[in-house]
């Protein structure tokens, strides 16, 4: 695990993040205010809590998760490099997976500026970048 804290990554910039998921089972980071105001939950599950090759993303406020959004477009393979390219506006984040598919999860936070990461799971980051 890995957090990042007073870091800012404001509307209109990107993030980009790569790694390897490591084992099949899955991984997550997140980006929000701090551990209990999360604003994206991006989770993706080869095979975990029920779902099979799913991306499932949410936000959490106050520490109380909100409404679940599973997507079915899953790029993802155990052992293999992944990258992953993340821009946001007040009211949607974007998530090209980078094989052509793209998720949008509304910014239920209608924030333009976040100062907190986190991954989590099993999978190697091996770089973000803001810019």
């Amino acid at each position: 695990m890995v957090t990042i804290n007073n870091m800012s990554f404001k509307a209109g910039k990107e993030l980009k993040i790569s790694g390897k998921a490591k084992e099949n089972t899955g991984w997550h980071f997140e980006i929000g205010h701090n551990e209990h105001d999360v604003a994206l939950h991006f989770n993706p599950r080869f095979d975990m809590h029920g779902d099979v090759n799913t991306v499932v993303c949410n936000s959490k406020s106050g520490d109380c998760w909100q409404d679940e959004q599973r997507e079915s477009c899953f790029p993802f393979q155990p052992e293999e490099d992944f990258k992953i390219v993340i821009t946001f506006n007040n009211e949607f984040f974007y998530i090209n997976l980078g094989d052509g598919n793209m998720i949008h999860f509304p910014n239920r936070f209608g924030d333009d500026k976040f100062r907190y990461m986190h991954f989590g799971g099993d999978a190697k980051i091996y770089s973000f970048k803001i810019k």
